[in-house]
């Protein structure tokens, strides 16, 4: 009973998560369709429109295809009415990632956690199969198989790194404890695991701040460029929140490339261009308000930057490094350069995905790559997340972390003996003492100069 509750519990969890995506979507499209068409507007492309932009964020490529009416209207050039669009906005992809890792907790702390991932995955995905089969446009195609798959695969992948997370930790009476026990006797390389995956953790949160407040700072020193991009755009109310909507769905997109730019490879925004601190190559951009942030020209010295990806790293092993002191497991230099070596991998796997993702095609002809390289970026983050974390990890053990692991096992021990006395004196049986017998734990008398004072000899007892 308890199993099916559990199943139950995360397929609704699974429904909730697609359905806040898609209302988070067709609330703002049906405010703005009512707005821009009226009330007797065609009210039936709204959950097409709605469907297909849910896939996008996703990771579902869109074929877009620009009706000749459109092209007439616009001045658009032939050429470019049809291209594929797969830059994501990784808004609705982060959301449903962390909704779902909440979920596998969830279902792993309630001792089910492969049925829970399992349920959450099989429902999302049923509801992405409903999504993908009713909302087709003409102007805006997915293939099929990737509109259903991806959605699904996100959903899974979160439901079981939120569930292993906390079955690791507690226990889930199963595959994940046997594991743990193999991985147990490994000796001083049992750690190591465990350690690396919570280093990257550390890691990539260090990554991510920086890129953020790299953000930041470039709206703050170029928010003119954006306004006057806005101003050029020559939009109404109406289409200059549509166009800040996207910004926001876009705005996990534009960290991934801010992080690209600060480990060193950098991003394009069209073929035959960079953006990196070594420089900046850039011919004719889009009008988008957002492009605004992109520096006009750079210098070498901006490499020091990639000094924030090191620094992150750095962090990451000082955090392992003080849970492992504090656990007192103290490691060999083997051990620990596994865990930086690990730290460095899983960080440039994170890496690839994210670009992977985040670069592609916004446009057509040469908007078709933009974001991004997948390799560079991979390589340039986990090496540099690498050689941070390598500095603290394998640095000599200062003489404060020797000085605290010792006190940590002088008061194990001597908490351990004094379990091991009160255990002792608790076993001591009643009915050895009897009225008016001295203690076995008594001492002998002492004597006004602080000696042992001998006993007084009854006159009446004989001498031997």
């Amino acid at each position: 009973m308890q199993r099916l509750l559990v199943a139950l519990l995360a397929a609704f969890d699974a429904a909730i998560a697609a359905a806040v995506g898609l209302v988070v979507l067709l609330a703002p499209l049906t405010l703005l369709w009512t707005l821009a068409f009226g009330v007797t507007a065609d009210w039936g492309a709204l959950w097409p429109l709605t469907g297909t932009l849910w896939q996008f964020g996703h990771g579902v490529p869109l074929d877009i295809d620009v009706t000749a009416d459109v092209l007439r209207a616009t001045g658009i050039a032939p050429d470019a009415a049809a291209f594929t669009l797969s830059v994501t906005p990784l808004a609705f992809l982060v959301f449903t990632l962390l909704f779902a890792a909440r979920s596998g907790a969830r279902a792993a702390r309630a001792g089910a956690w492969l049925l829970g991932a399992l349920s959450g995955a099989l429902t999302f995905g049923v509801i992405a199969t409903g999504v993908a089969l009713t909302s087709n446009l003409s102007v805006a195609q997915t293939a099929l198989v990737p509109a259903i798959l991806l959605p699904t695969a996100v959903y899974l992948v979160g439901a079981v790194c939120g569930a292993v997370r906390i079955a690791w930790e507690d226990g889930d009476g199963g595959f994940l404890d046997r594991v743990h026990d193999v991985v147990d006797s490994w000796g001083d390389w049992g750690p190591v695991p465990s350690a690396a995956v919570r280093g990257a953790a550390f890691a990539l949160v260090g990554v991510t701040a920086v890129s953020a407040l790299a953000v930041a700072l470039m709206t703050l020193t170029r928010g003119g460029e954006v306004v006057a991009l806005f101003q050029a755009a020559r939009v109404d109310a109406l289409g200059a929140g549509v166009i800040t909507l996207g910004h926001l769905a876009y705005l996990p997109t534009i960290i991934v490339w801010a992080a690209s730019w600060l480990a060193g490879p950098g991003f394009a925004v069209g073929v035959g261009t960079a953006v990196s601190p070594a420089g900046t190559q850039l011919g004719v951009v889009p009008g988008i308000p957002v492009l605004g942030l992109l520096p006009e020209s750079t210098s070498m010295w901006m490499l020091i930057v990639i000094l924030l990806p090191i620094g992150a790293g750095a962090f990451a092993g000082w955090a392992v490094r003080s849970r492992l002191v504090w656990e007192g497991t103290p490691l060999g230099t083997g051990p620990r350069a596994a865990i930086a070596g690990g730290i460095g991998v899983l960080t440039a796997v994170v890496a690839a995905l994210a670009a992977l993702l985040a670069g592609g095609s916004m446009g057509p002809g040469r908007l078709a790559e933009a974001g991004p390289a997948v390799l560079p970026f991979a390589l340039a983050l986990g090496g540099e997340v690498l050689l941070g974390a390598a500095i603290l990890l394998l640095s000599p053990r200062h003489r404060d972390e020797l000085a605290e692991e010792r006190t940590d096992r002088w008061v194990a021990e001597m908490t351990a003996s004094d379990l091991a006395i009160d255990d002792s004196t608790q076993r001591v049986p009643a009915a050895t003492t009897w009225p008016g017998a001295p203690s076995a734990f008594e001492t002998a008398p002492l004597g006004d100069d602080g000696g042992f004072r001998l006993p007084k000899r009854d006159p009446d007892d004989p001498l031997r």
